[in-house]
């Protein structure tokens, strides 16, 4: 396993994040408790976890497998999020003070835990300023219930936005952003990557293989099914086959994929973590397994080095589609400008 600081702060995460979005959902106690096991027997050091996971039961399982094992609390990195609807009432979703105090106790209770490391935004909320909630952040690290603030699923704007307010009003960092982020889909690196570069915000991508994709288990024109996450629901969220399926560029991108693993004797997925790992300003890259095979396999990508060629034909590949202006070409060109020679 290899380590890197959380964004620009002083604390060590390990560059596999195991994400746990399938506990209490598609994966049971017991087999949460076993990923959660060979996660850190691996030297992973960074678990994340939201209060929508299975409606507190990700939570509530990653404080029970704490508990269970002494002295694995001040080993790990906890981070959670609070954002979408925890129940029925008018207060109890969004970005404002009185839901965010709730949904981070809720939140804290569920850990078993007195402060959670690192506390995300969701996402963008529309109703709430965005001093309120820079503030709600603020006011919790300096009452110890969190260490650090981050956000998820902003967008360029948004993001240049939080820290820029932070800055003016003396609150303390947005440290992290954890945006949809894989070969695939590479839009982030318009306007989210600069960002992060510019403000030493780390990136935490979610769905790393494209829900699947870029694992290689699907096949052109052959629609899934059985007991994969497309194959019980072919129409599951960006992930869905049709769509991608229709795009050239998918098939083109696992092309490339697949000559890599060829090349290196590593599966595809493996290929997939290993160069989103090594983008610009990537922190630790969040796993998403249903199974402990499957976090195997994953976990074969912290040790994968590809090399310069390798990582020319993964780039060209998965170059996402642009137009001039903007950001291609003659875009990037006229925003650039070098010092004389003489």
């Amino acid at each position: 396993m290899r380590y890197r600081t959380l964004g620009a702060t002083g604390t060590v995460v390990s560059t596999l994040c195991l994400g746990t979005m399938t506990f209490g959902a598609e994966t049971d106690e017991a087999g949460s408790f076993a990923q959660l096991d060979r996660f850190a027997e691996a030297g992973g050091t960074f678990i994340d976890t939201a209060d929508v996971y299975s409606r507190g039961i990700s939570e509530e399982i990653v404080g029970r497998w704490l508990q269970a094992r002494p002295g694995m609390r001040d080993r790990m990195v906890i981070a959670t999020k609070g954002r979408f609807s925890m129940g029925p009432g008018a207060n109890d979703a969004g970005l404002s003070r009185v839901h965010l105090t709730r949904a981070l106790e809720a939140s804290l209770r569920r850990l078993g835990v007195e402060a959670v490391d690192l506390y995300q935004a969701h996402a963008w909320d529309p109703l709430t300023p965005l001093p309120e909630t820079l503030r709600f952040f603020d006011d919790a690290i300096s009452a110890g219930k969190i260490r650090y603030a981050g956000v998820s699923n902003f967008t360029g704007w948004q993001l240049q936005k939080a820290a820029l307010l932070t800055q003016h009003l003396g609150l303390a960092p947005i440290v992290t952003l954890q945006p949809q982020y894989n070969l695939l889909a590479r839009e982030i690196e318009f306007e989210l990557v600069p960002v992060c570069e510019n403000e030493g915000i780390g990136i935490l991508p979610w769905s790393p293989l494209g829900g699947g994709w870029l694992s290689g288990k699907y096949r052109r024109d052959t629609p899934p099914t059985g007991a994969t996450r497309l194959g019980e629901n072919p129409e599951r969220g960006v992930e869905a086959y049709a769509g991608r399926n229709a795009e050239e560029r998918t098939w083109r991108v696992l092309d490339a994929v697949r000559q890599v693993a060829d090349e290196l004797g590593a599966s595809m997925s493996a290929v997939s973590l290993a160069w989103l790992a090594g983008r610009s300003a990537v922190t630790s890259v969040i796993l998403g397994a249903r199974t402990t095979e499957q976090l195997d396999d994953n976990l074969t990508a912290a040790d994968l080095t590809l090399d310069a060629e390798q990582i020319r034909l993964l780039d060209e590949a998965s170059a996402p589609p642009v137009g001039d202006y903007p950001y291609g070409r003659p875009g990037v060109q006229q925003r650039g400008r070098e010092l004389p020679t003489g």
